[in-house]
């Protein structure tokens, strides 16, 4: 075996020494912050302290697996996300890593990424909206004290590989109690669960059923298409505050896609309602708050896909949302 890249592989030949952030340079990395453990030890920091999956399920864990080796079985076929986010979680929990590991993160986090892990994730709401309150200000604690029962939260941290839909299956089998049920009928259920969230929207349903296809072609282990996720809350209306309009647009995402626990993609779909009134004139000041509530997730790290809502009725609709999924996954590679 190889001991991979040195440490001058992992930057361009320049004067500025930029760090190439990819696949490659991210694993030398994190193997070599790893690599300063024993065998037992290691197994240990890689199922109990950083609950990794053990992704080789035709193969036991012995001791016929070097250390390079156990930290790869663990870490197959990672994206630039998935890796970026075992490195964060490397650096902020472990008192031994290497520089070579923070420079990466630090030119990373330069190009793109959302700049702290996600803290509250309330979403599927199929009923009255629910009411917050902060329980402790400081620690920035919510607690849902009216409508908790139409909603979802998952109250868990993000891993550091995204929120895949089998890691959801795993919570949404300990929520239910559906210990003795195999992933593929609890899956059934939590897809059920999401999809009652949509309603009868037409255009939202095909973008739901066609990533819902997904599943089946790609196993459970890809990113979840989470619908009506909670961007803002506002307890209050228009009203109440004497303004014409609501001071936080956009209070929901359509949906949201967590490829590691910083890396976030929007995908929202435009009907009338966007950008005119209800007698179908254009409406520029709604217009006007969309895009600017776009170049404001932007910059906080997100990334933004619209689709309109008259190219999702077209006749190839659901072949050019499937190919949309496909260039956006291999995009986040």
């Amino acid at each position: 075996m190889t001991n991979g890249p040195t440490f001058a592989d992992l930057f361009q030949s320049t004067t500025s020494r930029k760090v190439m952030v990819s696949v490659r340079t991210l694993r030398s990395a994190v193997e070599e912050a790893l690599m300063g453990h024993t065998r037992p030890e290691l197994e240990v920091v890689l199922g109990d302290e950083l609950k990794l999956n053990w992704l080789q399920p035709d193969s036991p864990k012995d001791s016929s697996y070097s250390k390079r080796e156990l930290i790869r079985a663990y870490t197959p076929d990672w994206t630039v996300p998935q890796l970026v986010g075992l490195a964060r979680r490397i650096v902020d929990e472990h008192t031994v890593y290497t520089t070579e590991l923070q420079d990466l993160l630090d030119e990373y986090d330069r190009h793109g990424g959302v700049g702290s892990p996600a803290k509250n994730l309330i979403f599927a709401a199929n009923g009255p909206k629910p009411e917050l309150v902060l329980r402790d200000a400081v620690n920035n604690d919510i607690e849902i004290v009216k409508n908790a029962e139409y909603c979802l939260v998952f109250e868990q941290p993000i891993p550091a590989d995204g929120l895949s839909f089998a890691r959801l299956i795993e919570w949404w089998r300990e929520r239910e109690g559906l210990t003795d049920a195999e992933d593929r009928e609890v899956g059934l259920a939590l897809h059920d669960r999401l999809g009652a969230s949509i309603g009868a929207n037409p255009v939202e349903r095909l973008i739901f059923k066609v990533y819902g296809r997904r599943y089946k072609r790609h196993g459970f282990g890809i990113p979840a298409l989470i619908p009506q996720v909670y961007l803002h809350y506002d307890p209050y209306t228009a009203r109440s505050r004497g303004i014409p309009r609501k001071p936080l647009a956009r209070q929901r995402m359509d949906f949201l896609l967590l490829f590691s626990d910083r890396q976030r993609v929007v995908i929202e779909v435009d009907g009338q309602q966007h950008y005119a009134n209800p007698d179908g004139t254009a409406n520029p000041t709604l217009y006007a708050e969309m895009v600017a509530e776009d170049r404001r997730l932007r910059l906080t790290g997100y990334e933004v896909y619209r689709f309109g809502g008259k190219e999702l009725m077209k006749p190839d609709a659901e072949d050019m949302v499937s190919v949309f999924f496909d260039e956006l996954h291999q995009r986040m590679r």
